[in-house]
């Protein structure tokens, strides 16, 4: 079976790619990553945070972006429980690239664009093979329209897309009131991917402490639902390259987003369950759908069910919509 596929430009031997999370923190998981069938890693994030820290400009970037986001400043954790600081994470690709062929893809994760610029020229000089730029941004301040909080994405894509020549992939939420139109303006600042979409960690409530605390949940396979959805009106109507980053927990997750039009599919909570190893697994079932079905190449099946030659893509969801709520019988008791 040919599993090859091409995202953001770089050619990959599987559409299954990890995405970023703190088993990419070791070169030998890696290594295991790419035995075990990956296409390509993206690195755990480096957090803005952290260049600030190297760079002794904390303070002034505080200072500066106190009044924008206060609430989302006390959901990152103290310099202390980094894992893995900024010098050593150039480290980290340098000796993934000595070690491994499949693409590797730094990640780096903030608010600001100042700080980015001149940490991302070093990461393609450490041998990134590409970077994702995850924009972590809380739009707290009441006073700002949509209309700035999207421009301050196009202007961070700018700047990082103006200081490196490897490509530039940017991991989306799905709050948007107008994806279409996001994704196309970012495709026209320079990304070179879309990532559809970030799982933003949000906080819950301790009734019995009175206290705000941190939450983290894997991910199901129930929330393939939206991505899978835009990635179908997505596919076709934008040259950038769709990553698929949600619920694959399975090949069956991969299957589908990849039949919507994704170029590739990214997974780190199944791997989190079941060991690095599954990676094998997703691709036997991918290969084996693949035969069943009678596709010889991932080319063959890619965008099959998306929403490319629809004529009207928002009457044919509200049709949809509305089977679906036709179908529902509850039975008089």
């Amino acid at each position: 079976m040919d599993l090859r596929t091409t995202y953001m430009g770089l050619e990959l031997g599987s559409p299954i790619v990890v995405s970023a999370s703190s088993l990419s923190e070791e070169v030998d998981n890696i290594v295991r990553m790419e035995d075990a069938g990956a296409g390509a890693v993206v690195l755990f994030s480096l957090f803005e945070e952290q260049i600030r820290e190297e760079a002794a400009w904390n303070d002034a970037i505080a200072e500066a972006t106190s009044d924008m986001f206060p609430e989302a400043l006390n959901y990152f954790p103290d310099m202390e429980e980094y894992h893995v600081g900024p010098g050593a994470y150039l480290e980290i690709i340098r000796q993934a690239k000595e070690r491994v062929d499949i693409p590797v893809i730094a990640s780096l994760n903030g608010i600001t664009d100042e700080g980015w610029i001149d940490y991302a020229k070093q990461m393609e000089q450490a041998g990134a093979d590409g970077i994702e730029i995850n924009v972590f941004y809380i739009p707290a301040d009441f006073r700002l329209t949509g209309e700035e909080v999207e421009q301050k994405y196009m202007d961070i894509v700018r700047r990082v897309r103006s200081g490196i020549s490897i490509p530039v992939a940017v991991k989306l939420n799905p709050y948007f009131s107008a994806m279409g139109s996001v994704a196309r303006r970012l495709e026209q600042a320079g990304a070179d991917a879309l990532v559809l979409f970030n799982r933003f960690y949000q906080p819950d409530f301790d009734i019995d402490q009175l206290k705000v605390v941190p939450s983290l949940e894997f991910s199901s396979p129930v929330e393939i639902r939206l991505p899978l959805l835009w990635i179908s009106l997505l596919h076709g109507n934008t040259k950038a390259s769709l990553a698929a980053t949600t619920g694959v927990h399975s090949a069956s997750e991969a299957i589908k987003y990849l039949l919507a039009g994704a170029d590739v599919t990214m997974t780190a909570s199944a791997l989190y369950r079941h060991g690095i190893g599954y990676l094998a697994e997703m691709t036997r079932g991918l290969t084996g759908w693949m035969d069943r079905m009678h596709f010889s190449s991932v080319g063959q099946f890619k965008g099959l069910l998306s929403q490319k030659l629809i004529a009207d893509p928002t009457a044919f969801e509200r049709a949809n919509y509305i089977r679906i709520l036709e179908g529902v019988r509850v039975p008089f008791r």
